[in-house]
Formats: C-alpha cells, sequence, structure tokens
C-alpha cells in the first residue's frame, strides 16, 4: 500500500501555501514526508493551487501525482480511481509518527478507515472546538482509502490533533516542536 501526502488545497487560512510553512526552520511537508517514508512508497498530491510545493518536490526528488485541488473528496476519489487503494496523510499534521502511519496501513482491510481521537486525549493547549469532528470523534487527516464502506480507527497520538490551518496553529505548531525534540 502505498502513501500519499495531501498537499493540493487552497490554503486560503493561511494566505500561501500551507505545505512549505516552517515548524522549527523545516517546511511542514517535510516533517510528515520524512514519517511517511518510512512506512512504504510516498508521493505528494499537488495541483494548480500549490505550484511552489509541487517545484519544491521536484528539488527534493519527492514524487508527485497532480490533482484537480478542487477538494480532497474529489482528489482523493481521483487518486483512488487512478492508482488504487492507498494511505492518505494531510501535510498540515507535523507531529505525526511513523506509528500512527503504521497503525492505519495495518489495520486496513478493504474498508476505508478514517483516523480518529477520543476528544478527551486533546491537549488543553489545542481548541478542540475548531476541530473536524464527526460523530463525536476528532478526524486527524490520516486515512487508509479504500472502494468500500468507512470505518473508524481510534489513535493514540494527542499530537494529530493539531492540524496547521491558520497562522495562530502554525505558532502553536513552532512553539511546542522544541520541547518535542524534533527540531
Amino acid at each position: 500500500m502505498f502513501i500519499v501526502i495531501m498537499a493540493g488545497g487552497k490554503s486560503s487560512r493561511m494566505g500561501f501555501e500551507k505545505p512549505l510553512a516552517l515548524v522549527g526552520n523545516k517546511p511542514m511537508i517535510l516533517w510528515v514526508y520524512e514519517k511517511a517514508v518510512k512506512v512504504g512508497d510516498v508521493f505528494v498530491a499537488v495541483s494548480k493551487n500549490t505550484p511552489k510545493t509541487a517545484e519544491f518536490c521536484r528539488k527534493q526528488g519527492i514524487e508527485t501525482i497532480e490533482t484537480s485541488g478542487e477538494g480532497y473528496v474529489r482528489d482523493v476519489t481521483f487518486i483512488l480511481r487512478e492508482f488504487g487503494e492507498f494511505v492518505s496523510l494531510s501535510c498540515d499534521i507535523p507531529f505525526v509518527r511513523v506509528e500512527d502511519i503504521n497503525e492505519i496501513a495495518r489495520n486496513f482491510r478493504g474498508i476505508s478507515l478514517t483516523g480518529v481521537l477520543n476528544p478527551k486525549i486533546v491537549p488543553k493547549f489545542v481548541k478542540v472546538e475548531s476541530l473536524p469532528k464527526y460523530k463525536g470523534w476528532i478526524l486527524v487527516g490520516l486515512n487508509a482509502v479504500g472502494f468500500e464502506g468507512e470505518m473508524f480507527l481510534e489513535l493514540k497520538n494527542p499530537l494529530l490533533s493539531l492540524n496547521v490551518n491558520t497562522p495562530e496553529d502554525l505558532e502553536l505548531a513552532n512553539r511546542i516542536a522544541p520541547s518535542l525534540n524534533i527540531v
């Protein structure tokens, strides 16, 4: 199973291409890529919305997939139709761990898996009310995409809740990164 880092969105709340936002003086896309490549073959989904990200990936030798950039569901559907089942990983969760990605891949059995967190484990410095929720779970941007159904997989890494979507989220990521020994 291969991994696709989703990096083709408009980043409208950031005002610039989010995958290139610096966390600890390194583009966020690299934090995610460096974990994913330890698990499997990795591609970065880019679009007309992220030309600088596409160029950055080319310079780094990272393979890309060109999508429409017209929304996550449309892009994921295109990738599934063209390439088959895969692990989908958002470019904006810099504190994803190798174990998180492995857990999704290991538990995938052909039915789509949506990675979720129990709201009770979300750190106090993350605004729970601003997180995407579904049926009481926090959605974390780490999924296994298949042709059938949908199941949830509860993950245990509370820092998956820090999804960098705004300048404030980026500031928070940069404040906590040194304490995690990732800088």
